[in-house]
């Protein structure tokens, strides 16, 4: 799948290819989603998605840090006719336990160096772990939004796109991240926050698969076998829905040995 390059991704488009400057002590942050994240109410019941604002604890972003994050996951991804944007759908959250656990820690990384540039075929070779990567280019991010006299939440939408487009633009040096780098790990897990299995904490109430009609972790098909010619519709399920239908997050769980 080619992922989008450019901020504000459309509904669209895309399914039709597929506080505080300085970094506080990692602390749980607790914001209340904006109720202008929510879909058009003519579109929730079909999209399943929250009905109104919803408080999220983070445990990995501070307060400056969350705010950056939830209003550019929701440019990327934005609430429009089709259903619900990357805020309503949790997406935030996939990013605050991602990157609070093995994987932000980078568990698996390669960490002795040396650290020197590389080509593109030889992926990242920077020092940061994902944690330390986020930290250190959001510390910049918010710093820099500081001496300007204002937040990126507070910029108009037309505004917070040209700056996402500046960060993907590359050139930036984010207290040692690129911001070429740092854009396209952000695009990268707003997308998987956004159609990933519930049980990651993102694609709250299943969002995403409802609105592109995919069945989620069913383990068989068996009824449904001799049932040519007929539209397969089924309300998805996730591998970590119980007999009660709640979905227990367990973000630790490994998408790829």
């Amino acid at each position: 799948m080619k992922l989008p390059t450019t901020p504000n991704v459309t509904r669209r488009s895309f399914v039709a290819s597929v506080g505080a400057a300085t970094v506080l002590p990692p602390a749980a942050a607790v914001l209340a989603e904006s109720a202008e994240a929510a879909p058009p109410a003519a579109h929730q019941h079909r999209a399943a998605a929250p009905t109104g604002p919803r408080q999220s604890v983070y445990l990995f972003f501070n307060v400056a840090e969350a705010r950056f994050i939830e209003a550019a996951c929701e440019r990327l991804i934005p609430a429009d006719e089709a259903g619900a944007g990357a805020l309503a759908a949790g997406v935030p959250n996939y990013l605050d336990k991602q990157l609070g656990g093995a994987w932000g820690a980078g568990e698996r990384l390669y960490r002795s160096g040396p650290w020197l540039p590389g080509t593109p075929s030889q992926g990242y070779q920077l020092p940061f772990t994902p944690a330390e990567l986020f930290h250190t280019a959001l510390r910049a991010i918010n710093q820099d939004f500081e001496k300007r006299g204002t937040a990126f939440g507070d910029l108009s939408a037309q505004a917070q796109d040209a700056y996402l487009k500046s960060l993907e633009a590359g050139g930036q040096d984010l207290d040692g991240v690129p911001s070429a780098v740092f854009f396209d790990m952000l695009l990268r897990m707003t997308i998987e926050g956004f159609f990933s299995d519930p049980v990651y904490g993102g694609n709250r109430d299943m969002v995403a698969w409802r609105m592109i009609g995919f069945p989620g972790a069913y383990a068989d098909y068996y009824e449904a076998i001799d049932q040519h010619g007929v539209k397969f519709e089924r309300a998805p399920m996730s591998i970590g829905e119980d007999g009660h239908g709640q979905v227990h997050v367990q973000p630790e769980i490994p998408a790829a040995l």
